[in-house]
């Protein structure tokens, strides 16, 4: 059924078009019609098609070329998203009590593979952080952190005695982009001692690099005790 122009809005559309997906109205693979064929159907502009035909493939289900239209996509494609939460809030949301203990931080220059993965020059200084955090006395993350000196040029003053270094990132400054990682690793004995694991135990970690303006702030690796869990919604 058309609708007025007075009413119909891209959210209209986009409803539209996943309820005809769904139904297997349009079928995987499909071409849909063309802007100004829907257009004249839901008796709006093009603009408003645009926009919901463009919402809906970032979404991940449909698929658009120029020239070649749009197509239903065989398989959605979803993309979960992850928040960057504090420590502390993590352990406080489960119910425990959080605590902090700093290992040891220094400033010194970047080493080779750091260098390489940050694209940094072979001279440029960073500050290196570990420390743990715990959830009461039992231990919930270990964290192994380096944050470029030119980026963040303030970090040689900083305490991290009583502040972990997520947490005094966050407060002092902002990033652009992020890369996130997650993989297996196993406990060495240093790592096996923090988390009170066996050594050679398999470590669910992550690995966290954050740019500001194109600038390498920090890479950070966040090794995590047994039983933690990290869940998605898309």
């Amino acid at each position: 059924m058309t609708q007025s122009n007075e009413t119909t809005s891209y959210r209209d559309i986009k409803e539209t078009v996943l309820a005809r997906i769904r139904s297997g109205q349009w079928q995987p693979d499909s071409l849909l019609p063309n802007e100004q064929e829907l257009a004249v159907e839901f008796s709006c502009t093009r603009t408003t098609v645009n926009r919901a035909l463009r919402e809906l493939a970032d979404e991940g289900f449909l698929e658009r070329r120029r020239k070649a239209g749009t197509r239903v996509l065989s398989a959605p494609q979803r993309q979960a998203r992850f928040t960057i939460p504090m420590v502390r809030d993590e352990v406080e949301a489960l119910g425990g009590t959080y605590r902090y203990a700093l290992v040891s931080s220094a400033t010194k220059r970047a080493p080779d593979w750091l260098c390489a993965r940050l694209a940094l020059k072979p001279d440029q200084d960073v500050m290196h952080v570990r420390c743990m955090h715990f959830n009461g006395n039992t231990p919930f993350q270990y964290e192994n952190r380096w944050i470029v000196v030119d980026s963040v040029p303030q970090v040689v003053n900083a305490d991290f005695a009583s502040i972990g270094p997520n947490e005094w990132l966050i407060q002092t400054v902002p990033f652009t982009n992020v890369e996130l990682s997650f993989l297996a690793s196993r406990a060495d004995e240093s790592m096996a001692a923090f988390l009170d694991l066996p050594i050679g135990e398999p470590v669910f970690t992550g690995e966290r690099i954050t740019w500001l303006e194109g600038q390498p702030v920090t890479f950070a690796k966040m090794y995590f005790a047994a039983g933690y869990r990290m869940t998605t919604q898309y």
